[in-house]
């Protein structure tokens, strides 16, 4: 069988992150090899035995009220860590038997949270350090959502990810320069920095971190360019590989939004799905007949609060119009951080819990739902023995609280997430107990 320098890179670079590639013999279709994810549901616990009734965990986090999704999972347990992933979860597990201990009583504890859409890549564009956040996100696993093209990915590759205890992952602008030059101008008024050979080269030689293409579809963005963007991140994707994605930003889209929707491809990500910002998803009250198909045929439907993208005159007709989020995520940038929606991403899984959907929902929504779309890190979102221990603590307020839009819109409720300490690979963020030595 011929083996093309783009199918050799494919099938190393997946082997490096833990996936499986099926190619067709050569001949056949013409057609690049599938990506199949290897996300176990079930991960393997690695250096000790988790069925051991003596065994002794560096971390037992006590006493909490746990959720998980991935389990069906709610009640007051205990988690005991060992050698950075779940290796039990119980009623009670003797204080002799933990090396250290956090008292989790009266809090909710839940996987760390994994938010899709983020922009936690400092000094490139409107980038944020994404561990000095996690105070105030709990989030363990974050998504670069086009903070760097395929001429600036070394600097998210090299600088960016070694450097942060949170787990980063991408997505390639379908524009060379990436967010580098901020949010204005337009990265893609000059069509020409939507170069597809190299954004396709730029994932399949990173498919360890790199999850697919990203691209803007805003008029301000794109100019006179229209779709093509658009058209042009979706040739770079199937070059890349099937199953590989591309999330679409949307927010005063040019044209029809239902052409736009109808180019979109089951797997493929609508961002900013509630935006308000004009063109939207709902229309007269109304969801557009596109939005539905779309959603039907297996779009996913990402929130992508931001400072300029959340509508509750859109979101909540298009809750009751049968069109939730697949994802929530928060669109946290060094803009969107300062406005009056405060997009956190505790703070938006709050805004939907006031807005009807269950505490499991919202929480299965941030955590194990969009570490399936990532789909590199058996267990990832999860509490599973063998799982990351990655954990996340709240406080779930129960009183008034009010929340606001990004079009000032407001909003009343009685519940809210509030952080309190959250653990990365067994280490806790900000406050003891801390291991000695703090090696990670």
């Amino acid at each position: 069988m011929d083996v093309t320098r783009r199918n050799f890179l494919l099938s190393t670079t997946a082997a490096a992150a833990g996936a499986t590639l099926t190619a067709k013999p050569a001949g056949t279709s013409g057609e690049t090899p599938t990506r199949v994810a290897q996300a176990s549901a079930h991960p393997a616990a690695r250096g000790f035995n988790a069925a051991d009734p003596a065994l002794k965990f560096d971390l037992v986090i006590a006493g909490g009220d746990v959720l998980d999704p991935s389990q069906t999972l709610r009640g007051k347990r205990d988690i005991g860590i060992k050698f950075g992933q779940i290796a039990a979860i119980a009623p009670s597990l003797p204080a002799d038997r933990a090396a250290q201990r956090i008292d989790a009583a009266g809090t909710l504890v839940t996987p760390g949270l994994v938010d899709l859409h983020t922009h936690l890549v400092p000094h490139l564009g409107i980038g944020l350090p994404a561990d000095e956040l996690v105070p105030i996100t709990a989030v363990t696993t974050a998504v670069s959502a086009g903070d760097a093209g395929w001429q600036t990915f070394g600097a998210l590759r090299h600088y960016a990810m070694p450097q942060s205890r949170t787990r980063i992952f991408a997505f390639v602008h379908i524009a060379s320069i990436g967010l580098a030059g901020g949010i204005a101008p337009g990265e893609m008024l000059n069509i020409d920095y939507a170069n597809v050979d190299g954004c396709a080269k730029t994932v399949v030689e990173n498919a360890d971190v790199v999850l697919g293409v990203k691209v803007r579809i805003t008029d301000s963005v794109v100019g006179q360019n229209g779709l093509e963007p658009l058209r042009r991140a979706l040739r770079a994707a199937e070059m890349a590989g099937k199953q590989v994605p591309v999330m679409c930003h949307i927010g005063a889209a040019p044209g029809s939004l239902s052409d736009l929707l109808d180019l979109l491809r089951p797997g493929d990500i609508l961002t900013h799905t509630y935006s308000g910002a004009g063109n939207n998803t709902v229309q007269n009250g109304r969801l557009l007949p596109a939005a539905r198909a779309a959603k039907q045929r297996g779009v996913i439907f990402d929130v992508g609060h931001g400072g300029g993208s959340f509508d509750y005159t859109v979101c909540e007709p298009a809750l009751q119009q049968g069109a939730p989020p697949d994802t929530i995520s928060s669109d946290i940038h060094a803009v969107s951080i300062n406005t009056p929606g405060y997009p956190t991403l505790p703070n938006v899984m709050s805004k939907f819990l006031n807005l009807g959907m269950s505490l499991e929902d919202v929480v299965a929504k941030a955590t194990v739902e969009p570490a399936k779309i990532i789909g590199r890190v058996p267990g990832l979102g999860t509490l599973q023995v063998g799982a990351p221990a990655d954990v996340a603590i709240f406080d779930l307020v129960d009183g008034p609280v009010e929340f606001v839009d990004t079009r000032q819109n407001r909003r009343t409720g009685t519940k809210k997430l509030v952080p309190v300490l959250t653990v990365r690979g067994g280490r806790p963020f900000g406050r003891p107990p801390m291991p000695f030595p703090f090696t990670y």
